[in-house]
């Protein structure tokens, strides 16, 4: 968790959707409160400020809502001086995961930022060591584990790379004010039985039993510059739980990726929550968002076949007939009149005035 010492007024970040109202699992907790006997303490305090009782705890369905995690583990962190709840060989006082996030702040993009964040990470903490990989056009972040994070049991290890991962995450996303879609997420671990729970903190494509845990994104992000400054850092260090639990709303590559899923995949792409599944998003999201972002899904649509329309009347001697259908319009009526109101000219005449 990232975490600040002084107190300031807790607000919910704007731009941070609600989740259902108790969907974090009660094995999470359990790995809190079974950290309190590592350094000769009882967990009970933490868990009466979460209100949860003990026999809630033990059962093995369980839910908790984001707020309770959010006392429970911040409560824990304070009274163990310990961010990492006992996870790794040695503590991580109190404020450790702020200084990580101050530390990469001045960081010229976010590539540089993560990259930093990551090796920062392995000074404070030597069991795992964390990687930001690029390959074509995805980026990888992944955790290799260079001790035994199972040694308190396989829940214990599975909360430390979840919550590894979606520290980093939040954070990136929060860094450039944008959310990061994930295309991936894999764990080295057989799917839990409230593995429903890591679709919300994970939405993409799920893996366990991978080789290790790792999460995969758009590359194109890591050229985002940051937009976050000090006093920003030190607000947001208040209340860091809706960085690592809930989802930014706001992507600043969206409409890039709507431009591309209408160019590579028109059929599907025909309707809003066709492009929305390609995105992994529903179709009210992406209304949405596309709006912060001054777009509309029509304009965007517009704005693709005539690229497609523009680059057919280039590039080859089809009739213009057969442009229009190619460009998606329903006839080369329609098509003729929308194309001489986006260019103020007829599709034949701009074929005659392009250089060939």
């Amino acid at each position: 968790m990232l975490r600040e010492t002084r107190s300031m007024p807790a607000r919910p970040a704007p731009e941070i959707a609600s989740p259902p109202a108790a969907a974090t699992p009660m094995a999470f907790a359990r790995v809190i409160a079974a950290a309190y006997p590592l350094y000769g303490q009882s967990p009970a305090n933490a868990l009466k400020q979460a209100q949860i009782t003990p026999a809630r705890l033990q059962q093995p369905d369980a839910r908790i809502t984001a707020r309770q995690m959010e006392v429970l583990s911040g409560t824990a962190m304070q009274e163990l001086d310990d961010e990492a709840l006992g996870a790794f060989s040695r503590r991580l006082p109190w404020g450790s995961y702020g200084m990580l996030a101050r530390a990469s702040l001045s960081a010229p993009d976010l590539g540089v930022a993560l990259k930093r964040w990551c090796r920062h990470h392995s000074l404070l903490a030597d069991d795992i060591r964390l990687r930001l990989e690029v390959s074509g056009d995805s980026a990888s972040i992944g955790i290799e584990e260079r001790s035994d994070l199972a040694r308190h049991g396989d829940e214990a290890r599975a909360f430390c790379l979840v919550h590894v991962l979606r520290n980093i995450h939040g954070l990136a996303c929060w860094y450039i004010d944008s959310r990061i879609p994930l295309q991936g997420a894999r764990f080295p671990f057989a799917a839990p039985p409230h593995a429903d729970a890591y679709a919300l903190m994970f939405p993409g494509p799920l893996q366990f039993g991978a080789a290790q845990a790792s999460i995969r994104f758009d590359a194109r992000y890591l050229a985002l510059p940051l937009r976050r400054d000090e006093k920003a850092l030190t607000q947001m260090l208040q209340r860091a739980l809706p960085l690592t639990v809930l989802q930014y709303r706001r992507d600043r590559l969206l409409v890039q990726q709507v431009r591309q899923a209408l160019a590579a995949w028109p059929e599907q792409a025909h309707r809003a929550d066709g492009i929305a599944a390609l995105l992994n998003i529903s179709a009210r999201t992406l209304h949405r968002q596309l709006k912060e972002e001054g777009a509309s899904l029509q304009a965007l649509k517009d704005e693709v076949r005539f690229e497609r329309a523009k680059d057919l009347l280039n590039r080859s001697d089809k009739p213009v007939k057969q442009v229009a259908t190619a460009a998606g319009f329903k006839n080369e009526k329609s098509f003729i009149r929308a194309f001489r109101a986006a260019t103020g000219l007829s599709p034949g005449d701009f074929r005659k005035g392009s250089p060939g």
